[in-house]
């Protein structure tokens, strides 16, 4: 309450335009993710091995994503670890096949396929670097299989 009533007091002031305390017109889209790694070459072969991603020689590489992109906010109990984490989930049409490429290349398996009735199917990975990646088991269409509810 006192935020925005500060706020409104600064922008009829002209200290701040009225503008810039707005909500945007249009969300904000996703425009670029970086995966942390301490040797390239190794991120870079992990990655055309597990997800055919080609990783450029500086590090740069592209993707293709699903429009609108889904997403969470997830919750967890304080004290929760890890808390201050994103994870991408990439759609593979074969997750028992991904998680042994994953550990043919030096990653490690978070979690299994595990089946969530109604929402959908996936796994958690985590590369050589220790980054952790999920995965979604997508049909020939190249959405998610959402399994039936129970």
């Amino acid at each position: 309450m006192v935020k925005r009533l500060v706020s409104a007091v600064a922008a009829a002031a002209g200290l701040v335009p009225a503008a810039a305390l707005a909500a945007p017109a249009a969300p904000a889209p996703i425009v670029f993710f970086d995966i942390a790694a301490t040797d390239l070459t190794r991120e870079a072969a992990f990655y055309k091995a597990v997800l055919g991603w080609d990783v450029g020689a500086d590090g740069r590489l592209t993707v293709p994503v699903a429009s609108p992109l889904p997403g969470s906010v997830r919750i967890e109990a304080a004290g929760a670890a890890p808390i201050a984490e994103r994870v991408l989930y990439v759609g593979v049409p074969d997750i028992p096949a991904s998680l042994e490429a994953v550990k043919a290349h030096g990653g490690s398996v978070v979690f299994g396929r595990m089946v969530v009735p109604g929402v959908v199917i996936l796994a958690l990975f985590q590369d050589p670097a220790g980054n952790r990646m999920g995965l979604v088991e997508i049909a020939a269409d190249g959405k998610p299989v959402v399994p039936p509810s129970r």
